[in-house]
C-alpha cells in the first residue's frame, strides 16, 4: 500500500507521489515528508469538496474511519475535520511517515480521537480495525491484486460503513499548450510516457492481476451497494502561490528522470529549460504557470 496522498505524478492516472521513484523498497520515506505535505496543502481545496460530498453521503454517525495509505497524515487531518464525531486512525506501512502523523495529530489538538497503524495492502489488511468509513486515495493501484484489495477492505466495513476510493481522473495541466520554446504539445507527451511507465510498474507489483478499471463495478463485485462516482476539479490559476509553484518544479524535476530515454532530444532541452531557476520563461520564474486537474471518488456502502 502506496501513500496516496502523493502528489507527484497526478497525471491521467493522478497517482501521487510522482512514479519514477515511489516503488523503491529501500526509500527513505523521511525525506518524502516535505514534498508529501506540500502535495496535500496545495490539493487542500479538492479534497475539502470531495469530504464535504462523502460526509452528506453519510447521513448517519461515522464513529471510526481509517486512511488507508495515510502518509503523513495531512488528509487524516481534512478527514477529523470533515468529520468532527469520528476517530481517525491513519494506516500506512512506512513508520517514519506514520511518526509524522502522530505529531500533525498532537499539533493539530487531535491527539484524543486519532491513532496510526502499520499496515500493508493487502498482506495486513485483517489488522486494520473495523470502520465506518474507509478512505484510499492513490493507494489501491499500487497493490497487485485490487480486486482482491478492494474486498479485504469491504471485509473490514461495519454495516452501513463505506469505502471510498480515489482513482483516476484528468490529466494535470500547468502550461500553455505553446509554453514559448520548443514544440507545443509537451504536457500531452509526457502524459503518454506516464501511461507507459505506469502499466509497467502496474505489471511488475507483486500478484499482478489485470481487472478492468471500472472502480464502480469492483465495489460492486466486492457486495456493496449504491456504488456511484463524482469527480472534483483543482483550478489553481495563474498566478500560483509558491508552494504550488515549488510542487510543480518538484513534479517537473522527478518526470526528467524518467522521460531521459523516452522524450526526444528537443524534449529533454525544453524541459531541462523549463526546470532552470535562472530562465525567466521556467517553471520558477513564468507568471503563467496554473495547475487544472481532476480526481474521481468512487463510494459505495456495506449493505
Amino acid at each position: 500500500m502506496a501513500h496516496g496522498h502523493d502528489h507527484g505524478h497526478e497525471q491521467g492516472h493522478g497517482h501521487g507521489h510522482g512514479h519514477a521513484h515511489e516503488h523503491a523498497k529501500d526509500m527513505d520515506w523521511s525525506q518524502m515528508i516535505p514534498h508529501l505535505e506540500r502535495g496535500a496543502e496545495v490539493y487542500a481545496p479538492l479534497y475539502t469538496e470531495a469530504l464535504s460530498w462523502l460526509r452528506a453521503s453519510r447521513p448517519g454517525g461515522t464513529g471510526l474511519i481509517v486512511d488507508a495509505g495515510a502518509g503523513p497524515g495531512a488528509i487524516s487531518l481534512q478527514l477529523a475535520t470533515a468529520f468532527p464525531d469520528a476517530r481517525i486512525i491513519a494506516a500506512d506501512p512506512e513508520e517514519a511517515l506514520l511518526a509524522r502523523a502522530t505529531e500533525r495529530f498532537a499539533a493539530a489538538g487531535l491527539a484524543d480521537r486519532t491513532g496510526t497503524l502499520r499496515v500493508e495492502l493487502p498482506d495486513t489488511v485483517d489488522e486494520l480495525p473495523d470502520a465506518d468509513l474507509i478512505w484510499a486515495a492513490r493507494s489501491l493501484h499500487h497493490v497487485g491484486d485490487q480486486r482482491a484489495a478492494i474486498a479485504a477492505l469491504a471485509d473490514r466495513l461495519n454495516p452501513g460503513g463505506t469505502l471510498a476510493l480515489v482513482e483516476g481522473g484528468l490529466p494535470l495541466r500547468s502550461l500553455p499548450r505553446d509554453f514559448g520554446f520548443g514544440r507545443p504539445g509537451l504536457e500531452t507527451r509526457a502524459d503518454a510516457i506516464e501511461d507507459e511507465w505506469f502499466d509497467a510498474m502496474r505489471r511488475s507489483l507483486p500478484g499482478a492481476e489485470q481487472h478492468v478499471e471500472d472502480w464502480p463495478a469492483l465495489l460492486t463485485a466486492a457486495g456493496l451497494k449504491g456504488a456511484r462516482s463524482r469527480t472534483f476539479l483543482l483550478d489553481l490559476p495563474a498566478p500560483l502561490s509558491a508552494a504550488g509553484r515549488e510542487m510543480l518544479v518538484d513534479m517537473w524535476q522527478r518526470r526528467r528522470g524518467v522521460f531521459e530515454e523516452a522524450l526526444a532530444a528537443d524534449d529533454i532541452a525544453a524541459l531541462d529549460r523549463l526546470l532552470d531557476p535562472e530562465d525567466e520563461l521556467g517553471l520558477h520564474r513564468r507568471e503563467d504557470v496554473f495547475l487544472l486537474v481532476a480526481h474521481t471518488v468512487h463510494i459505495a456502502v456495506k449493505g
